[in-house]
């Protein structure tokens, strides 16, 4: 059984950082991408981050470009998303998710889509407030 964890939100004042963490576990060798996406209250879904697990390559909404860095621990099956400069409008709930298709590359630009995850996580607050 696959479960996505995700941990450290928060609230911060602009210009703060918070870091968040999203452990997979059951997927180890099922792992192909993953990636962040957040909802803000009233507000659809929308893409954040992702990474291809096997190549590295990471990608990066533009609101976020320069701001945020995703990063991962192969070895925990983790991932990680700093985030640093926070503004209001990045409050949301972060959710983690992953993708476990085994019989096909993950490629961009269809990484942005939540129909290319198979597993979500549960979210992690984020609210930037002064």
């Amino acid at each position: 059984q696959v479960h996505l964890v995700e941990s450290g939100g928060g609230t911060v004042q602009p210009g703060g950082s918070l870091r968040l963490s999203c452990e997979a576990s059951g997927a180890a060798d099922n792992m192909y991408a993953m990636a962040w996406f957040r909802q803000a209250a009233g507000k659809d879904r929308e893409f954040v981050s992702a990474i291809a697990w096997l190549r590295d390559n990471f990608y990066y909404a533009d609101p976020v470009k320069g701001r945020f860095t995703l990063s991962k621990d192969t070895a925990m099956n983790t991932i990680f998303l700093q985030m640093n400069d926070l503004k209001p409008e990045d409050t949301a709930k972060y959710y983690c998710a992953l993708d476990t298709k085994y019989w096909r590359i993950p490629r961009w630009p269809e990484m942005k889509r939540e129909s290319e995850y198979d597993y979500w996580g549960q979210g992690a607050q984020v609210t930037v407030s002064s």
